[in-house]
């Protein structure tokens, strides 16, 4: 899972020979698919067909929340917490270039969590309410 982290973390790994750059872009590719989908498809089902959203503003409003939710899930749990502050995600040999989130990918977490899954949200309600 290196592939979550910062570049040089990255290059590190290779120079070590725990991975190459092709492992790492293959499994990026089939964790941005496995994660992605569910987000796109799963949570509007949900919202739509087992909450019932009748109209833009509802399904706007519980897509949103449950977008934030797993994003602050994310951010909290499993990037400050369980990556940044227990043994399970270290990389032998990587140690001192941790913690391995950090500056502009940090940035980008959050601004994607906060500002980007609302956006995400409304963009889908506008779409299905137009269907």
């Amino acid at each position: 899972m290196v592939f979550f982290y910062e570049k040089e973390v990255q290059d590190k790994a290779i120079e070590l020979g725990l991975t190459t750059r092709e492992m790492i872009n293959k499994r990026r590719m089939t964790a941005f698919i496995a994660l992605l989908v569910p987000q796109l498809l799963v949570v509007p089902l949900m919202v739509y067909i087992v909450n019932g959203a009748p109209d833009f503003k509802t399904a706007a409003v519980q897509m949103t929340v449950i977008y934030l939710i797993s994003g602050l899930f994310d951010r909290l749990f499993i990037d400050w917490y369980w990556v940044g502050k227990t043994k399970a995600w270290i990389i032998p040999g990587t140690e001192d270039m941790m913690p391995y989130i950090y500056g502009k990918t940090l940035v980008g977490k959050w601004v994607s969590t906060l500002i980007g899954f609302p956006i995400l949200a409304v963009l889908i309600a506008w779409v299905v309410s137009k269907l």
